[in-house]
């Protein structure tokens, strides 16, 4: 006991009344809804994928698939109607809407936001409440009421603006209405100016533009809510009607918009292209595209009626998709229909035309895979279930009501208005054969042998004979109308049940009624019987389902508050499925238990009408009154289930009536004989083309001989002045590095001597500076020890003098000396860090100097750096006599100090006996000083300015060095690819001559052994007309011809050929081993060249680094003469005026204060003075030692960067 599995695998047709009907997913597939699911149907593949409806909902009625193409929203109609959201990869269920807002059952139209974050639902009838959500948190953000005050008029669609999630447009009968939604609500504006319409659809174009299409065919372009041009499509259509032909006005039912424009749908049949003038802002017609009249139909011009009532367009806007209100899907692709603007462009079908009304009859093959199915639409449509494709298909004049296929899938049985037809199933074509007075027919069936068929005829069965057609029996028992019949699985019995509420089993060929079952509270609509034909199954409208045998009901189940429509038993008797009035599938658990077990799948919209079982119970076949046919694949809960026989396969015969045969083989013969005459007209035309041909190639041949001859001599003469300036060049790259070195060696030794010249003078003057500085400071003693007695004798003499003003003079060197500590403090830190940073920087640049002195010896050598170089120690040398001059000049002015000194010896005698002066002098001594100080403390502010300015002037100009750095780099590495190019394409030359050098040796050897043929050929002929003179005299003619063979053939032609052959084979063998040769060195070429290039990158990258560390040690030194200069300043030892003013001010103290103290003072500051200046001179020197220094020479020359001291 146990439920078998159902699960669709195809759905055939197209649900209407569906707003926003089709949608595209991906490129290749497309969303559609069909009986109460929505499929994702790839075109590509022709495969379908599946989103069931919800349990108790009454089907789809509009769609949305999100702008980013993720997500689809279906709303479905219910006592409360829900929106479900998908996610279109994976087919799970995000969300389910549902709000308390909405009174309606349904909502007409639904739409996503541009950023696919927001959705917008319109409600249906009574209310048409619009439902503004954050779908993804389930929350209505705001409503409207969008009809009019007593809401009776009619809302058909809206949509979001694209570019604003914030903008809506709602269009209805009389309504055009924009919403903005803005705090929590929804607020109308850009009201319309014009008097209302019937507005049917509607389009974006643009941010600010709608294209709204009416009820009689106007096209109208609004721009925030002003009518900015209307565009007549059509006006009226004649239609037949019972009063006779009517004008009915033209509806423009389906606008869809993209990048070039929009397409509309107005008319029947009809589409219109509209495109982008040139200004952008108004639209003109294209073209339009019609629905192809339908050929299968009775009448083919009824196809072109359809009405297109939903139109898409693909996410690459190459094809537009449009269902119309028969339920058929059309497509085109939109790049032929701009390619072929003059003609008139038609739809094509998309997968496979549908039923469009409610299908009646159903009947599966045994032999073959097919599926027929006949329908209230006039249709009779043959499917092949294994490749869900549409076979065969007819319309007729008359409703196809009935419908029985046989066993071997060759014939048909139909159930018309007015009578019962036998039909061929042709190649192409249905064609009757055989017709029967059986009006109306319902149910028919075929024996499971085929050689029987039942139809039903009122409350008559009417049993047949396939082959004779007699009427074998009327089984006459229903007092109402038959509703089902079905035979056993050998024939043997027929089952049969009707609205009388009677179930009858029959004995077909003698009409004999076996057993009954009559149940007059329930009409039966379905009867299924078991493979043994003991055990039938009915439901009917009392919601059971009944097993019947031997006349009783065995077990009844109840199906609670659903009613049964039909039911099918598989073959092997261990599957049973109902079908209900919702449409829904039941799997029933079998055997049935009371109370019944089942599991229900949604499927159909509406009531399932008809349900069929293959043959192999592979799948369950459901048609139903919503116009779409399932196949569902069935298995029962173990998998088990019939092997097909894989060998037996499908039955692959064909009908084709003589006649077509005869047309279609006339028609082979036809083409056979054109075929064969097009075959002999184009060997004609190629004999005539290699005829043309041949001679153009004798042409080329020639002339390519002459130009090969004209530049084999051109390369000759090329040869040899290449060969030639090869010569001279070496000869003069010779001369050239000869002359070259013998300069470099010249200029380095010229150099070498002024360097050690100046070295020497350098050193002189070093000697005469020192021997001047310790005469100085001798006489400074001297006069020191002279000026101390005198004022120890000048004490002694004014000692009783000074005792009167000793607390004055005492309170005034307790503030002097605080002063002096002060001033000596401030001056011994500043001592102090002149000495670390004149120490540190002496130190480090000791380091550098003696690493660098050793690499520079290894750098020498590039002579327009050591000019430019020898140029600057030049102007070193310059700025050294300089420098001597100022020292005789401060020498001088040192002498001068001394006398002044001397001067002031005598005045402060004077000064002592102005006591009064003396204080005040001192005062305003006291005063200077702090001025001075204040002064030093401006001039270091001015120096850290000084010092950020200059390091904001060195980072741009390190910026430029790194990128004419980059440059080097991109230069150097283009000329090593040109340098690649040219290598490779001399190796290309050298090969292409030594390849035209064999050839032409080659067609040397080939012309002479022509030449030598020819000249036996002339003697062989002259031989031979010598012979034939003998012609009359047979034994001469014999001599002849022995002496002819003689004189001709005189060795073996074998071995000639042998060592024709042997000679052939040593030359291939020899050119297989030069080009080997050659390919080797061209290999060995290759390599050498690379690790060539790689010494030289990396030469290249150690002389770039060189020259960066050299530039960085004159920025240094450059930075380290500043500074230097800097401490100068500040010590009051760079200005003339500067030292003028530090002599005098030396001078007045010590005239004023005559102190020991301050005398030692002085000469410690000069004797500091002059160590700095030797420590600065020794500096010098030495980075101008540093800079005579050279390096190897690289790939380019750089100029040297100018230090300024």
């Amino acid at each position: 006991m146990s439920i078998a599995i159902a699960q669709a695998r195809h759905i055939f047709g197209l649900r209407p009344g569906v707003s926003g009907a089709i949608c595209y997913h991906d490129e290749q597939t497309i969303v559609y809804a069909s009986g109460a699911n929505c499929i994702l149907y790839n075109t590509d593949q022709k495969v379908q994928k599946f989103i069931p409806g919800t349990d108790k909902s009454q089907g789809i009625t509009a769609l949305a698939v999100s702008p980013n193409r993720r997500y689809v929203a279906i709303a479905e109609k219910s006592e409360k109607p829900t929106i479900t959201i998908y996610d279109l990869h994976s087919l799970r269920k995000k969300k389910v809407l549902t709000s308390p807002d909405v009174t309606s059952d349904e909502y007409v139209s639904l739409a996503f936001s541009p950023d696919s974050k927001y959705l917008v639902a319109q409600g249906g009838k009574k209310d048409w409440i619009l439902l503004y959500w954050t779908w993804e948190k389930s929350k209505v953000m705001a409503t409207a009421k969008t009809s009019n005050p007593l809401n009776t008029a009619e809302v058909y669609q809206v949509s979001f603006n694209p570019q604003d999630n914030t903008q809506l447009c709602v269009i209805g009968n009389g309504i055009f209405k924009h919403f903005r939604y803005s705090e929590g609500n929804l607020k109308p504006f850009n009201f319309m100016k014009m008097e209302a319409q019937n507005y049917l659809c509607h389009a974006w174009v643009s941010e600010e533009r709608v294209v709204v299409g009416t009820s009689t065919g106007h096209l109208l372009l609004f721009e925030a809510g002003e009518l900015k041009s209307e565009f007549v499509l059509a006006e009226k259509k004649d239609e037949k009607t019972e009063e006779g032909i009517v004008s009915v006005p033209v509806q423009v039912t389906a606008i869809v918009a993209y990048s070039k424009g929009y397409a509309c749908a107005c008319g029947p049949g009809t589409v219109h292209l509209f495109e982008k003038t040139d200004d952008k802002d108004s639209f003109k017609k294209a073209r339009e595209i019609k629905i192809p009249p339908d050929n299968n139909s009775a009448d083919p011009t009824k196809a072109q009626q359809q009405i297109i009532k939903c139109l898409t367009v693909s996410p690459s806007e190459e094809i537009l998709v449009a269902s119309t209100d028969c339920n058929q899907l059309f497509y085109l692709t939109l790049s032929s229909a701009d390619l072929g603007k003059g003609d008139q462009a038609t739809f094509e079908v998309l997968a496979q035309s549908f039923h469009h009304g409610q299908i009646l009859g159903l009947d599966v093959c045994i032999r073959k895979p097919l599926i027929a199915t006949s329908s209230m639409d006039r249709s009779v449509r043959i499917w092949n279930y294994e490749t869900c494709n549409l076979e065969l298909y007819k319309e007729f004049a008359e409703e196809a009501y009935g419908i029985a296929l046989h066993p071997s899938g060759l014939y048909i049985l139909v159930g018309f208005s007015d009578k019962l037809r036998l039909m061929n199933l042709l190649i192409d074509d249905i064609r009757t054969f055989k017709e029967f007075t059986v009006r109306g027919c319902k149910e028919c069936a075929f024996s499971n042998g085929g050689h029987l068929f039942a139809a039903v005829h009122g409350n008559v069965i009417q049993i047949y004979s396939t082959t004779t057609f007699e009427n074998v029996s009327n089984l006459k028992g229903h007092n109402g109308k038959v509703r089902s019949i079905i035979w056993s699985s050998d024939d043997s019995k027929l089952v049969s049940c009707g609205v009388d509420g009677a179930v009858y089993e029959w004995e077909p060929c003698t009409g004999k009624r076996l057993s009954e079952c009559v149940l007059k509270s329930c009409s039966f609509t379905g009867v299924a019987v078991t493979p043994d034909g003991k055990t039938t199954f009915a439901v009917g409208s009392d919601k059971t389902l009944k097993e019947i045998a031997d006349s009783q009901i065995l077990r009844a189940v109840t199906s609670g508050e659903m009613t049964l429509s039909n039911l099918a038993l598989s073959r092997s008797g261990r599957m049973l499925f109902t079908g209900t009035v919702r449409g829904t599938l039941w799997s029933m658990k079998f055997p049935l238990t009371t109370p019944g077990e089942w599991q229900e799948y949604q499927g159909h919209s509406l009531a399932i009408t008809k349900m069929k079982i293959t043959f192999d119970d592979q799948y369950l076949i459901t048609v139903s009154e919503d116009s779409t046919i399932i196949l569902w694949k069935i298995q029962d809960k173990e998998g088990r289930g019939l092997k097909r026989d894989k060998e037996v396969g499908w039955a692959e015969e064909i009908l084709i009536t003589k006649t077509d045969l005869e047309e279609k083989n006339s028609m082979m013969a036809e083409l056979k004989t054109r075929v064969e005459e097009l075959k002999m007209e184009n060997e004609y035309q190629l004999r005539l083309k290699d005829m043309n041909y041949n001679e153009k190639m004798k042409e080329l041949t020639e002339k390519f001989i002459q130009e090969m001859e004209s530049l084999k001599t051109k390369n000759q003469v090329l040869k040899t002045d290449k060969d030639k300036e090869e010569a001279k060049h070496e000869e003069e790259m010779s001369e050239l590095m000869e002359k070259h070195a013998k300069e470099m060696q010249d200029l380095e030794s010229a150099n070498n001597q002024k360097l050690m010249l100046e070295y020497e003078k350098f050193q002189e003057q070093q000697a005469k500076m020192m021997k001047m500085q310790e005469d100085y400071e001798r006489q400074l003693t001297e006069m020191d020890e002279s000026k101390q007695h005198s004022l120890e004798e000048l004490t002694e003499y004014y000692e009783t003098k000074l005792q009167e003003m000793t607390s004055r003079l005492e309170q005034a060197k307790d503030e002097a000396s605080q002063l002096t500590r002060e001033y000596e403090e401030t001056k011994h830190q500043i001592e102090e860090d002149a000495d670390r940073e004149i120490l540190d920087i002496k130190n480090k640049y000791e380091r550098r100097l003696r690493d660098e002195k050793e690499a520079n010896m290894r750098l020498k050598g590039e002579s327009g750096i050591m000019k430019k170089k020898f140029t600057s120690l030049q102007k070193e040398i310059d700025d050294h006599k300089e420098e001597i001059k100022k020292l005789n000049a401060e020498t001088n002015k040192l002498n001068n100090i001394i006398r002044n000194l001397e001067k002031d010896i005598q005045g402060l005698k004077k000064e002592i006996q102005e006591r009064d002066d003396t204080i005040q002098d001192k005062e305003k001594r006291i005063y200077d000083l702090k001025k001075k100080n204040q002064e030093l403390e401006k001039f270091k502010f001015v120096l850290d300015y000084k010092i950020k300015e200059l390091k904001k002037q060195i980072e741009p100009r390190e910026n430029d060095i790194k990128m004419m750095k980059e440059q080097i780099q991109e230069m150097e590495s283009e000329l090593e690819r040109f340098h690649k190019q040219n290598t490779q394409l001399e190796l290309n030359i050298t090969e292409l001559r030594q390849k035209l050098k064999a050839t032409d040796k080659e067609m040397h050897q080939e012309r002479q052994r022509v030449r030598d043929v020819e000249a036996i050929v002339r003697r062989f002929k002259t031989d031979l007309h010598n012979c034939v003179g003998y012609i009359q005299d047979p034994k001469m003619l014999k001599e002849s011809i022995k002496a002819l063979y003689q004189k001709h053939v005189q060795e073996d032609i074998t071995e000639s050929a042998s060592v024709d052959a042997d000679i052939q084979k040593e030359y291939s063998r020899q050119r297989e081993h030069l080009e080997r040769s050659v390919a080797s060195l061209r290999k060995k070429l290759e390599k050498d060249s690379e690790i060539h290039k790689a010494d030289n990158v990396r030469i290249m990258q150690e002389n770039v680094s060189l020259i960066k560390e050299i530039n960085d040690l004159r920025r240094e030194l450059k930075l380290a003469r500043t500074s230097i200069h800097d401490l100068e300043a500040v010590l009051g030892l760079h200005s003339t005026n500067n030292k003028k003013a530090d002599t005098a001010t030396l001078a007045q103290l010590t005239a004023k204060n005559p102190s020991a103290m301050m005398e030692r003072d002085l000469a410690e500051k000069n004797k500091v003075i002059e160590m700095q200046r030797y420590e600065i001179s020794r500096l010098r020197s030495e980075a101008t030692n540093f800079e005579s220094g050279s390096r190897p020479p690289s790939g380019t020359k750089l100029l040297p960067i100018q230090s300024s001291a």
